[in-house]
């Protein structure tokens, strides 16, 4: 193989792997957080 079709074959290979990554994170129903958090943060940690 040449090094074109190399050059080649990797793109389309990295594209299909965009796409299907797409089609993953569209399709997939994240679950949401069941417990609520709160967190006090001093004011100190804070730029006056």
């Amino acid at each position: 193989m040449s090094k074109r079709n190399i050059l080649f074959v990797l793109a389309v290979a990295g594209g299909l792997v965009v796409m299907v990554g797409a089609v993953f994170v569209t399709t997939w129903e994240v679950p949401r957080p069941t417990a609520q958090i709160e967190k006090v943060i001093p004011n100190e940690r804070f730029a006056r």
